[in-house]
């Protein structure tokens, strides 16, 4: 029997069919076309519908089902939170998916941690009992395996590292996403550039001149290859940053591996060496000398490897 991964994005939808083997039959990707609310449920469990058939005409079923989304699983209740969707406030992801996949097991679960169950099921983490994806991307997120268990918390929001506070005075800019996401995320890398760009009018470098002054996380990278003062200024302290949360997870969790993921992960492997040297300034010694701090193997498709392995799980669970 087949297994159905899906991972739900801000922007698209991603659907996966694996065997229980963590073979990939077949993958698929869909744009979101500025869908929000219960259009959002519609293009999925459109997508769900179809694959069911689908399967079940190949003769292969599917078993179960796991959905990885952007935001927060209420396991309990079978409701999700997805700021990024528009109307997804508890918003009953699991009955619709029940509705059109009878008598099939879901499971759903945020997308941090199907990042760190994709890496342990095919990626970076295989084998391992202790280890953490750090996710960088448009915010910032971690997927935790601790003891050979996925920690989730109380309320199903553990590694909302992103809030990590590692300096003081707070600011009202840290209420909406947290300290470190505020300055290391992709949207944060964007926001510092622009804040430098606008408190120094006699700049002129890359940034400026090809970006009109407003710079996402994208052209900041092209431009620190440039060697870009401002975006050097820039990078240079987001690698204090990352490397600060490496060193506070590392001393927290004693993990065999770090794994940088996410889209700024991406451009900013080449970084890893340096993150790790800043890190080991801050960690626990011996945590730090025994842990590696690595690049995802499963890159944009993480979040489809953790589905498959969230439906393994429920098919297990049945």
């Amino acid at each position: 029997m087949s297994l159905l991964g899906i991972d739900l994005g801000g922007t698209k939808l991603a659907t996966a069919v694996f065997s229980e083997g963590a073979e990939l039959l077949g993958k698929e990707s869909l744009p979101l076309e500025k869908r929000h609310g219960a259009a959002v449920g519609a293009l999925l469990t459109a997508q769900v519908s179809k694959l069911v058939q689908q399967q079940q005409q190949l003769g292969d079923p599917v078993a179960a089902i796991g959905v990885c989304i952007p935001g927060i699983s209420n396991r309990k209740e079978g409701t999700v939170c997805a700021p990024n969707i528009p109307g997804w406030e508890n918003y009953p992801l699991a009955a619709e998916i029940k509705a059109v996949a009878p008598g099939i097991p879901v499971a759903i679960d945020s997308d941090r941690t199907c990042y760190i169950m994709g890496e342990a099921w095919k990626g970076a983490a295989q084998g391992c009992t202790d280890a953490i994806f750090i996710g960088v991307g448009t915010g910032i997120g971690a997927g935790i395996l601790a003891d050979g268990h996925f920690l989730r918390g109380h309320n199903d929001t553990a590694g909302a590292v992103g809030w990590m506070a590692m300096q003081k005075p707070w600011h009202p800019k840290y209420r909406q996403c947290g300290h470190f996401e505020t300055m290391a995320s992709g949207d944060g890398i964007a926001k510092v550039a622009r804040e430098l760009l606008e408190a120094d009018p006699s700049y002129n470098g890359v940034l400026g001149k090809d970006n009109n002054g407003y710079p996402d996380a994208a052209a900041v990278f092209a431009a620190f290859q440039q060697e870009d003062p401002l975006a050097k200024q820039v990078i240079s302290q987001c690698v204090e940053w990352w490397g600060m949360a490496v060193a506070n997870l590392v001393s927290i969790f004693n993990p065999e591996k770090i794994i940088m993921g996410g889209g700024v992960f991406g451009p900013a492997i080449p970084l890893i060496p340096a993150i790790y040297e800043e890190a080991a300034k801050w960690a626990q010694p011996l945590s730090i000398q025994r842990v590696e701090v690595v690049p995802s193997q499963l890159g944009p498709v993480a979040g489809c490897w953790g589905a498959g392995l969230l439906a393994l799980q429920a098919k297990a669970a049945r």
